[in-house]
């Protein structure tokens, strides 16, 4: 439950505070966390607590964290407004796949990597599905969009097969963060090894979908302004936009590793453990496995795009006829 903090701040040492309940009349006494580390809370906040009504007065209010709703909910508004302003039409739908894309995670991606089924498998499905809703709701039904998605997923195939090779070469067991250890005392059985691989698979689609259409893009822009090229002539034209674009996006995807570990670096960094020790923990290698592979799924999903467009690009009809 979402709460009003009132009086004065919390000082060093003292344990409680008085807050205002959403739906009582009067407000309770709260105990507050203080010490080393502890959250600093300020008259004003929105705090949620937990109510233990068998536990002694003055211990049944407890902090648990600070109700952000408002302000993930404002950025949340602000985001979805801004991309609607800028893309219009195609924004409201880029949204619309983002909304479905989400509820695919969460209600069929979450529940079954609890199960029993292969999580490399449940996150090709999802991934599978999403690339459809994503790139037609986004780009619409046409031959440019179709080759896109099959040069997605069969970038998507080669990203989980290179990474089930080298997950199972360095023997990573999927232990190397404080929410696994806890999952772990939870629910014990499942496959931890197949947890990192579809993590792979679907941090890498998101950057995978964005190479793929921008090559399928490029051939066709590239075929319509020259509908006599070739389709040798076409091919390398579109791979040397896919080098420039490439190199952006493997920069995008391996930072983003790298910002998702950086309280681990630091920790490594403060009990001053050497580089290469730091770099061989599981924590940081797998972190840079995950970013090398799909880097790895990147780089081969420019030619392998591209390849196919041409091939679509080259069998119609119009403008887009290419010679042979």
């Amino acid at each position: 439950m979402s709460q009003d903090l009132q009086g004065g701040a919390t000082p060093e040492g003292c344990t409680a505070a008085t807050v205002d309940v959403e739906d009582r009349e009067q407000p309770v006494e709260a105990a507050m966390p203080y010490g080393t580390g502890a959250p600093t809370i300020s008259p004003g906040d929105r705090v949620l607590l937990f109510h233990a009504a068998d536990a002694p007065p003055g211990q049944q209010w407890q902090f648990i964290d600070f109700d952000r709703s408002r302000v993930v909910y404002g950025l949340v508004a602000l985001f979805a407004v801004a991309v609607v302003l800028l893309s219009r039409g195609r924004g409201v739908a880029s949204l619309a796949s983002l909304g479905l894309s989400l509820f695919l995670v969460i209600w069929f991606v979450l529940p079954n990597l609890t199960g029993t089924t292969p999580p490399l498998l449940v996150a090709i499905v999802a991934a599978s599905a999403i690339m459809v809703v994503s790139l037609y709701l986004g780009h619409g039904f046409n031959a440019m969009t179709s080759a896109a998605l099959v040069g997605t997923l069969l970038s998507l195939i080669l990203t989980g097969v290179v990474g089930g090779l080298f997950t199972t070469a360095a023997n990573f067991t999927g232990f190397s963060d404080e929410s696994t250890r806890y999952l772990a005392a939870i629910k014990g059985d499942l496959n931890y090894e197949g947890l990192i691989l579809a993590g792979l698979v679907i941090g890498a689609l998101g950057v995978l979908d964005d190479v793929t259409v921008t090559q399928s893009a490029a051939v066709w822009e590239l075929s319509a302004a020259d509908p006599t090229a070739t389709r040798r002539t076409l091919f390398s034209s579109a791979m040397r936009i896919g080098r420039a674009h490439v190199t952006a996006a493997v920069n995008t995807l391996v930072l983003a590793y790298v910002s998702a570990m950086l309280p681990l670096l630091v920790l490594l960094t403060a009990i001053s453990t050497t580089f290469t020790d730091g770099l061989l923990s599981e924590g940081v290698a797998q972190e840079v496995a995950r970013g090398l592979v799909g880097s790895l799924g990147i780089i081969a999903a420019v030619p392998i795009t591209t390849l196919v467009a041409v091939l679509v690009a080259g069998a119609r009809g119009g403008r887009y006829a290419l010679a042979r």
